[in-house]
């Protein structure tokens, strides 16, 4: 089974740029998640994680 995709894959021109472009795009999304972690406001943080645990459920 592994030969046959590897087999088809090596025949498609241009495939080698695939795994470069989704590491690059996986890179970048969790180096923007960890600025964005850093940079947050931490009041914001805590509000927003005891909302589950609000008791208030006016409409």
């Amino acid at each position: 089974m592994l030969k046959f995709i590897k087999h088809h894959m090596e025949t498609i021109v241009g495939i080698e740029f695939f795994p470069l472009f989704s590491f690059i795009i996986f890179f970048l999304f969790f180096l923007t998640l960890i600025v964005w972690v850093i940079k947050v406001d931490k009041k914001k943080l805590k509000d927003i994680s005891n909302l589950p645990l609000d008791n208030d459920t006016t409409p």
